[in-house]
């Protein structure tokens, strides 16, 4: 089968060629970097003990299912927010507050109970 390029001289052929990997390369770059800045990495940091106790007691609560992993600090500004570190475990009670609004979401952190952004957590 001919090649598109066939007919080119082999070393301006591996120059196109050169030239083409470069620019996806970079292309590929970019979108990795940008890839990077939209998704925070995973929150995988290993459970302290007293956290991994937490864990358990909010298992045995309310299901594995309701579990939320949180992805980024939270600071709460209302009265019934709750402040949370970026990675720590919440049992999911209402996916709406008192309003009925579903972007804020009421949790039980393993004691204090309150209200978090919907967008800043994961299912554990």
């Amino acid at each position: 089968p001919q090649m598109p390029h066939g007919h080119m001289p082999l070393p301006s052929f591996w120059k196109m060629v050169e030239d083409t990997l470069k620019q996806s390369g970079t292309q590929l770059r970019t979108f990795c970097q940008v890839f990077e800045t939209v998704t925070p990495s995973p929150v995988a940091q290993p459970l302290n003990p007293a956290e991994e106790r937490k864990v358990l007691s909010l298992v045995s609560k309310h299901g594995p299912d309701k579990l939320y992993q949180v992805t980024s600090n939270i600071s709460g500004s209302k009265d019934l927010d709750l402040t949370l570190q970026r990675g720590q475990i919440v049992a999911l009670l209402q996916s709406m507050d008192t309003k009925g609004n579903t972007s804020r979401w009421l949790v039980d952190a393993g004691g204090p109970r309150g209200f978090v952004p919907a967008g800043k957590l994961q299912p554990y």
